[in-house]
């Protein structure tokens, strides 16, 4: 397995902000925690933090997240100038780069699940992670934490895990060129957030919409300690999931956790 090169990333990178300053790591308890770190200490908007493997990785609500070496777990400082309500949009954002960059390079149909999973044949093979630092109601920046799970074995997840996740190792029979995938994400990310910087998440959302293929389900969603039983109809403009109860009612989750009880009729 061919360790990846920052210099090897950067070279030929069509970015004018992402990835402009690149740091690997071989070993980081988080790139998150990393990136935050570096982001008060300045950190120009657009670095990227690259560890080899995580002791200490997450996922959302603080939750374990395995990182073997072979996977690509890095993250991005961003400084948009919007309200921290915002923030969670840019982990929508992340989610359809990841999927166009999968699609792209694999001709892979990679799926997202809400709120920020990326998916391949119904299996995990993507999680992504924003972090904010906020001074009263302004951002100072976030902390966008991917993780890719690409060069290794099933048999290299904790057994509860190996039944709903995958890597690109699997699904493609071979081992991918992390410095190919991760300087094509990079600029596939820069699309996006210029996209986003401009005001046209509505084009973003389009994307997201087209390739979330769970939406039309009937799911359960857990969130708040509450679970909740109906249609996935939707997203909002602010990336809130749409729920159609049986009584017809809607409701608006803004943050939980969805299991698909039953797929939508494909037409």
């Amino acid at each position: 397995m061919t360790p990846l090169l920052p210099h090897n990333v950067k070279t030929g990178m069509r970015t004018k902000i992402i990835g402009g300053t690149l740091h690997f790591f071989r070993e980081l308890p988080s790139t998150n925690d990393m990136a935050k770190e570096l982001a008060i200490r300045r950190a120009k908007e657009g670095t990227v933090i690259v560890a080899e493997t995580q002791t200490r990785g997450r996922g959302r609500m603080g939750r374990e997240w395995a990182s073997p070496k072979g996977g690509l777990w890095f993250s991005i400082i961003l400084r948009p100038k919007v309200s921290p309500k915002d923030a969670p949009k840019l982990t929508l954002m992340m989610s359809v780069a990841v999927a166009k960059t999968i699609k792209k390079l694999f001709d892979l149909e990679a799926e997202i699940k809400w709120p920020n999973d990326v998916l391949l044949n119904g299996k995990k093979v993507c999680g992504i992670l924003t972090e904010t630092h906020t001074t009263g109601g302004f951002l100072n920046f976030a902390a966008v934490g991917v993780g890719i799970n690409a060069n290794f074995s099933l048999n290299d997840f904790p057994a509860n895990l190996r039944d709903s996740s995958t890597t690109l190792q699997e699904e493609l029979r071979r081992e991918i060129d992390c410095e190919v995938f991760l300087r094509s994400l990079l600029e596939e990310t820069e699309h996006y957030y210029d996209m986003f910087t401009r005001g046209k998440f509505n084009l973003i959302l389009a994307e997201w919409r087209h390739l979330s293929k769970f939406l039309g389900s009937y799911v359960q969603v857990t969130s708040f300690g509450e679970e909740v039983e109906g249609w996935a109809t939707d997203i909002d403009e602010n990336g809130a999931l749409i729920i159609k109860l049986r009584d017809q009612s809607t409701r608006r989750i803004i943050s939980g956790d969805v299991s698909i009880l039953k797929k939508k009729q494909e037409s």
